[in-house]
């Protein structure tokens, strides 16, 4: 990792790369939300109300993954000093909330006819909620440290509470194995899936589309935040002189 430490040697890949993971992660994500609304036959339990799994579980997945992300970034921060580190985690945060909180409110109208309720405080929906909350902490460490003008806008103290949070991504794996809840166990394990096959394919497509249009925004935000970064210290030296 630390041969893309220079930040010229990742915009030389991120400028090129950023455009084919936007473009063809929107490609994906239309051919995906076509396939599960017009090809996929309705389930035999839920009926039509299903079909918004194909934005609920992507949504799901990003926001665990980007706290995943970001989790990463820390230790790379923490450990090797890797000074892209920070700019990662901050560039994943934005976008990692905005899906939890997609998430969040599209398993409450998917809740809504199949629960009869909206919301109800179990495991897997409070932990997702609390995923949120540790979203919003995040961004408001990040903004702080970026004022005082720590590296990459992430301090020291933002990147541990990055690794604090990850404690919640177990919790929320498998809240649904640890306490009784009205949300569904897990449909798709290593050993398979319990989703039929014609049900599952566009789901692939979808989750597929939002993670390349997530890595395509990630990559939009390093980028802007490398430069906010180049015109602060330039205006910096510009004071100086």
């Amino acid at each position: 990792m630390h041969a893309f430490a220079n930040p010229r040697r990742f915009l030389a890949i991120a400028m090129p790369l950023t455009p084919w993971c936007f473009w063809g992660g929107i490609a994906l994500i239309l051919a995906g939300c076509w396939a599960g609304l017009f090809q996929a036959p309705a389930d035999y339990l839920q009926g039509e109300s299903f079909r918004i799994i194909y934005i609920h579980v992507p949504t799901a997945w990003l926001g665990m993954g980007g706290w995943s992300g970001m989790t990463i970034a820390a230790i790379m921060q923490l450990v090797w000093r890797h000074p892209l580190a920070g700019v990662a985690g901050r560039a994943i945060a934005v976008p990692g909330a905005v899906a939890t909180a997609l998430c969040l409110a599209t398993g409450s109208i998917w809740g809504r006819p199949t629960w009869g309720t909206w919301w109800e405080w179990d495991g897997r929906m409070t932990s997702m909620l609390l995923l949120l909350f540790l979203y919003i902490g995040y961004i408001a460490l990040a903004r702080s440290s970026a004022d005082r003008g720590d590296a990459g806008g992430v301090s020291r103290v933002t990147a541990i509470y990055a690794l604090v949070g990850a404690l919640n991504l177990p919790i929320i794996h498998y809240s649904v194995v640890w306490w009784n809840s009205l949300h569904q166990g897990r449909s798709i394990t290593l050993s398979g899936s319990s989703i039929a096959g014609s049900m599952l394919w566009p789901l692939g497509l979808t989750v597929l589309g939002f993670t390349a249009w997530f890595a395509a925004i990630v990559l939009l935000r390093m980028r802007a935040i490398l430069a906010e970064n180049r015109i602060e210290a330039r205006l910096r030296r510009m004071s100086r002189s």
